[in-house]
């Protein structure tokens, strides 16, 4: 049976933004950052039969890679979504337009879905 409500994100939201704040990113990249952790917390938790998915944030120079672990092992169609006028749906098509990369890869047990932004250069 699953929770009616989410877990709790703010955690993994604060790690972040902590981090690329510190790091010196615009506080619009980390305003992008935050909602593709969000997109991609919230489908593991509501599609990955995962009540608190695991979130691993790594920082290595100018690149950012959040990664979502969950206990499915579905991989997740990240192209175009086939309804562009459904209720739902476009959340990993939103997290691929806010993000440099974005992909899936399955687990022992599960998948982990992650994305990566690039800092960028100072002027």
């Amino acid at each position: 049976m699953r929770a009616c409500n989410p877990p709790d994100w703010s955690a993994a939201r604060a790690e972040l933004s902590d981090l690329l704040t510190s790091a010196g990113w615009r506080p619009s990249v980390i305003s992008d950052a935050e909602l593709a952790l969000h997109e991609v917390f919230v489908n593991a938790w509501r599609h990955g039969d995962t009540l608190a998915p695991l979130v691993v944030v790594a920082l290595a120079g100018r690149r950012l890679r959040v990664s979502v672990a969950d206990n499915s092992p579905v991989l997740p169609d990240i192209g175009l979504p086939a309804d562009l006028l459904a209720v739902s749906g476009r959340g990993l098509y939103l997290v691929r337009a806010l993000t440099h990369r974005l992909g899936a890869e399955p687990r022992k047990q599960g998948k982990v879905v992650w994305f990566e932004l690039m800092k960028e250069a100072a002027a």
